[in-house]
């Protein structure tokens, strides 16, 4: 399932928050209109079907903005609520109540995101944020509890947050049973205060090296817990790219992180054994994160000793690694 994306930036933030330049990352700046929604929709669905997708506001926080305008954008897309799978908003932890649940029920809304970004306090508060901890958990059981899928997005590196709190945060997000998160490496942009503390050196961002360190410890967190990872890093874009001043932006975030997993499960089966050549088998699908990027993989396991060849194997899941004896043909070891 994906998304038709409608954004609607900044409206609705009762603050500007440290990292956030939604204008850079939406690459929009105009106030959306109901005209504007149904021209998304319509072009939409003359591209392709949209019958498993859903229609997703994303960029501000949705239910803090002013009710008519809700409505507004709501009326719009309910209209084709019969050709999407249903409608799904972005919005801030403590802008969720039972009576907004309710007005968003009868509009067909079916997910919900929240916004939560960190599970520590001091984060929260050095970030800008304007909400706690306890108010992600209390909206978190009330979305759940009205019925809505619940979407959990968290950030690494920002100011004040620790690869252990990152952790700690990942672990909180399980215990509040999201049905998927999303995890935003923070990248900082022009204009923000993130920024600012940067050029001040108060603030060190993460590289997108420590940041792929750090979710290769949490992406096995939400997925043991059956929770789909739904997007990592932020997406691809000429704006963020060029607007960047510094943080752990690449445009394939995703497909560094898998390919790090694959390559430490490759050398943990690989140590011990004789330098030589080998064979990988990997799951269908997966021979290119297994290779890497730029086949950085393959020549990191050749500067260890091992020249390895890459093999599909459709019996195998995903991660898991099957290494061959390239001269006897015979399977030593597997993770």
């Amino acid at each position: 399932m994906s998304n038709v994306a409608i954004f609607v930036p900044h409206i609705g933030c009762p603050a500007r928050c440290s990292f956030c330049n939604q204008h850079i990352i939406s690459g929009q700046g105009q106030r959306v209109s109901a005209a504007d929604v149904r021209r998304i929709l319509d072009t939409a669905l003359e591209n392709e079907r949209h019958a498993e997708n859903q229609i997703a506001f994303f960029g501000g926080s949705f239910t803090a903005m002013e009710r008519e305008y809700i409505k507004e954008l709501l009326d719009a897309a309910a209209a084709y609520r019969k050709s999407f799978a249903g409608i799904r908003i972005s919005t801030r932890p403590d802008a969720i109540d039972e009576e907004m649940l309710t007005f968003l029920k009868a509009y067909g809304v079916t997910a919900i995101e929240l916004g939560a970004q960190s599970m520590d306090d001091e984060v929260l508060r050095l970030n800008r944020r304007g909400h706690t901890a306890e108010d992600v958990e209390r909206a978190s059981r009330l979305i759940r509890a009205g019925g809505f899928e619940l979407g959990l997005q968290m950030m690494t590196g920002l100011y004040g947050d620790t690869p252990e709190k990152a952790v700690d945060t990942a672990k909180r997000f399980v215990a509040l049973n999201p049905q998927t998160v999303r995890i935003y490496p923070t990248v900082v942009l022009e204009g923000t205060e993130l920024d600012r503390l940067y050029k001040a050196g108060a603030y060190t961002p993460q590289t997108v090296e420590q940041a792929v360190e750090l979710c290769v410890r949490l992406i096995p967190i939400f997925e043991d817990a059956g929770i789909r990872i739904i997007r990592l890093g932020l997406h691809a874009s000429e704006d963020v790219g060029g607007k960047k001043t510094a943080g752990a932006y690449h445009p394939a975030f995703r497909e560094l992180c898998m390919a790090r997993i694959y390559y430490d499960n490759a050398l943990s089966v690989l140590e011990g054994l004789p330098e030589g050549a080998y064979t990988l088998a990997v799951g269908s699908g997966h021979v290119s994160q297994m290779t890497g990027q730029k086949k950085e993989n393959i020549k990191k396991l050749a500067a260890a000793g091992y020249a390895v060849r890459i093999r599909e194997d459709s019996r195998l899941p995903a991660y898991r690694v099957k290494i061959i004896n390239e001269g006897t043909g015979n399977q030593t070891q597997c993770i």
